[in-house]
Order: structure tokens, then C-alpha cells, then sequence
């Protein structure tokens, strides 16, 4: 289907996004010159500056604010123009824009959307992932139509709701001789963590306090920006550290790294999808809503019997 929406909004949409016009071009697969004639069409044709330039940096007039406003509503209703028409066709099209939490993005999503998009391959697919408090301001400002997130939204315009269970394991080297920290071990471990802002930090925190824990009984704290990171660290020696069961399944088949438990912790919670308050959404993302919670069950199930998301336990 041909793309409804005006282009010059779709440019100007995107810088401000951005606040940048080398990053709307290189979003949009075309020149910076180009984005930049076509800001200045915009304004000429409403007579208005729609930016500010101060030095390096571009910032949204108060006119240009108003009209992001519009704009997003009137790519909302393209979307949902395209969607019913497509409908009437029998096809699922249109864009459908994610914002996952980093654990679910790297581990979780992948599976969901290859199968999602071989079953609909006429949707056309945007993710951005980071923390939990990074998608959320997504879904605000009106960058994404579904987020999917490991902590608690905290905010009254997102709604939220369970799809999946998962649980936070402390892991050590293969090599390690302990299979058990006691409250003791703690004061000569350090904690390798997730960074402030991370909705897996306010878990692990939240269940820490809960067992009589502070993060001042291990010998230090070191925050990291990714699981990723967290096992390197670990795997190199420098400590012990939590990371989703989801991020671990590989390590723990190689022998690479290992469980280690906690006398009274356990460490569990919901990853959740969330959107804006307000109607279900409909299109891509509620046909997406509605595929991940039917399909991570059985990824789920696939998991708890093998230690691998929705594997055979080679």
C-alpha cells in the first residue's frame, strides 16, 4: 500500500524526535540536505520556525511544539487508515513501532517477532530498546504504540499488564567452589548489577530488602549497562551477579557459568506489556498484544523444561 502520510511531517516528526537533523537522515535513509530543505518548506509554508539553534544543538519552538502535537495525531490516524483498509483486503499492514526493555529485547522479543512477522509479513516493524524508564518515556511522548518492560511503569497515563514470569538468578564462574553465598560470604563478594533507572535493579533491590539485604553487605556494588555485561564480568572473576534466568539459558548448557543460591532469596518477577491509557490499541500492535501473550507461554514452558527458551534441551 502507498504511504498516506504527508512526508514533510514524517521529516519533521522524526527531528523532533531526534533534535537532530544528521539523526532524522540517517532514520529516514536520506541526506541531511534534504531534511534540512525540507524543515525549511515546512516553516515557509507556515510561516513560523518550528526550531531553534543554539550552537550544536536544535530545539522546538513553542509553535513547532504544537504542531508535534497534530503531527502525531495525524500519523495515528494514517496508521489506523491504512490498518482499515488492509482489513477490508483480509491483510494484517501498517507500522508497527516497539520499545523493549534491554533483557526482553535481547532475549524474549526476537523469537516473538520472527514469527510474528512471517506470519504478517506485510507489517513493517520499528524497535528501540534501553531501560524500563527509557520505554516508558517512549510511550509518552508518542515514539512507540506498545513498550515491553521488566518493572513497574510508575506512571498514571501507562497501563501495563502481565505476559510473562521470570526470575532473577545470582550467578558465579563454572569454575567457582561456592554453590551457596551465605550472609557471611556477602561481606567478601562483591554485586555486579544493572544501572539506576533499570527495572531490574528495583527488583533485585525491592527483593533484597525483603530477605533482610543491603547492597552495603558485599564488599562493593558495581553497576553495569546490560546482562551481557554483567556475565563478562562475572565469567571474568570480577564478582557475583543477577541476570534474568532468560540471559543465563546459554551459559548454563556451556558450562561456562553457573547458579549460585541464596539462603531465603528468590528473585522473581513480571515482564509486562504497557501502553498508553486509554483504548486497547488496534492494528499491528494489538494484533501483536494479543500473538506474545498466547506464544511466550510456550516459550515459557519450553524454558522451565530445558533451560532454553522454547528448545529441545540438546
Amino acid at each position: 500500500m502507498a504511504q498516506l502520510e504527508n512526508f514533510r511531517l514524517k521529516v519533521f516528526r522524526t527531528v523532533a524526535q531526534h533534535l537532530s537533523f544528521r539523526k532524522a537522515a540517517e532514520h529516514l535513509f536520506i541526506t541531511q540536505p534534504a531534511v534540512t530543505l525540507q524543515i525549511k518548506a515546512l516553516e515557509e509554508d507556515l510561516g513560523v520556525r518550528l526550531f531553534d539553534r543554539r550552537g550544536n544543538q536544535i530545539f522546538l519552538t513553542a509553535q513547532g511544539s504544537r504542531l508535534l502535537r497534530y503531527a502525531k495525531r495525524m500519523e495515528a490516524l494514517v496508521a489506523q487508515a491504512e490498518q482499515e483498509i488492509a482489513d477490508g483486503e483480509g491483510h494484517l499492514s501498517g507500522e508497527l513501532s516497539l520499545g523493549a526493555s534491554t533483557t526482553i529485547a535481547q532475549y524474549v522479543l526476537p523469537r516473538l517477532i520472527g514469527a510474528f512477522l512471517l506470519e504478517n509479513p506485510r507489517v513493517r516493524l520499528s524497535l528501540q530498546s534501553g531501560n524500563t524508564e527509557l520505554v516508558v518515556q517512549l510511550l509518552l511522548d508518542g515514539v512507540i504504540a506498545l513498550g515491553l518492560i521488566e518493572g513497574p511503569a510508575r506512571h498514571r497515563e501507562v497501563r501495563t499488564e502481565p505476559f510473562l514470569e521470570d526470575e532473577m538468578v545470582l550467578i558465579a564462574p563454572a569454575s567457582a567452589e561456592m554453590d551457596r553465598l551465605t550472609r557471611e560470604d556477602l561481606r567478601s563478594t562483591n554485586l555486579l548489577m544493572r544501572e539506576q533507572g533499570s527495572g531490574s535493579r528495583r527488583v533485585i533491590e525491592l527483593a533484597l530488602g525483603k530477605a533482610g539485604i543491603k547492597t552495603k553487605n558485599f564488599a562493593g556494588v558495581m553497576a553495569l549497562d546490560s546482562s551481557e555485561a554483567i556475565k563478562s564480568a562475572v565469567e571474568a572473576g570480577l564478582g557475583v551477579g543477577f541476570v534474568s534466568r532468560w540471559a543465563i539459558a546459554k551459559e548454563l548448557e556451556l558450562g561456562i557459568l553457573k547458579i549460585v543460591e541464596v539462603p531465603g532469596l528468590r528473585v522473581t518477577r513480571s515482564f509486562s506489556l504497557a501502553r498508553r491509557t486509554g483504548p486497547m490499541p488496534q492494528g499491528p500492535a494489538g494484533c501483536f498484544r494479543s500473538f506474545a501473550i498466547e506464544r511466550v507461554r510456550a516459550l515459557s514452558s519450553g524454558l522451565k523444561r530445558n533451560g532454553r527458551p522454547g528448545g529441545s534441551g540438546r
